[in-house]
């Protein structure tokens, strides 16, 4: 048994749904893919399915959720790990990055999934705005403490660097996507707090 962000007990074959239809929709699209072929390949009946789940959509911000949670602890962890405000954007970026350079990596979930649901009214459509307001306020928040401006603009900025390179990581060059990305919150740091200075050389003897 595995427990839920809730604390609940959560049964194997809900895990198993949930997993399945995880991969298969990050890798695949959501709605080229039906209820059969993710009960098939979870090996559990409809019937079970729809014991933990009232139906795709469910599923499918089961899966989002799931997704959310994972970046938010990412974001976390990378927020955490640096002493400064502007490393901590740095951090952020990286662990961006991380993502992009991984096996498998087919973009971001969440616009992917919002573009098989343009509808503003869906659940759906609005889960992804309310994942992409969160990351918006973050890195505003971040941003805010690296200097004395405006940091919203910045914020929106780095968040379009961010949109572009996830579009771009699982077209092109995944290394050269990810230093271009790094590249670009450099300098929206360096408008911020101005460019990190080289290192001294010292004289030679």
């Amino acid at each position: 048994m595995s427990r839920s962000p809730e604390g609940g007990i959560t049964s194997e074959a809900r895990a198993r749904l949930l997993g399945t239809a995880t991969r298969i929709f990050y890798a695949e699209g959501i709605h080229s893919v039906g209820i059969d072929r993710i009960t098939a390949e979870a090996k559990v009946t409809r019937a079970t399915l729809y014991r933990h789940f009232s139906g795709k959509e469910e599923l499918v911000l089961a899966y989002l959720d799931q997704a959310d949670q994972g970046i938010r602890g990412q974001i976390e962890a990378a927020v955490a790990s640096s002493p400064s405000a502007a490393d901590k954007v740095r951090a952020v970026a990286g662990s961006i990055t991380e993502g992009i350079r991984s096996p498998g990596f087919r973009g971001c979930a969440f616009l992917n999934a919002v573009a098989e649901y343009p509808d503003p009214a869906h659940p759906i459509h609005r889960a992804v705005l309310a994942h992409r307001q969160w990351f918006l306020n973050t890195v505003t928040d971040l941003l805010a403490q690296t200097g004395y401006a405006p940091a919203e603009p910045a914020a929106r900025h780095l968040v379009m660097l961010r949109d572009g390179a996830m579009a771009a990581g699982c077209l092109f060059d995944p290394v050269l996507v990810s230093e271009t990305f790094l590249h670009g919150v450099e300098g929206i740091l360096d408008a911020r707090v101005g460019p990190t200075p080289a290192p001294e050389r010292r004289p030679e003897a």
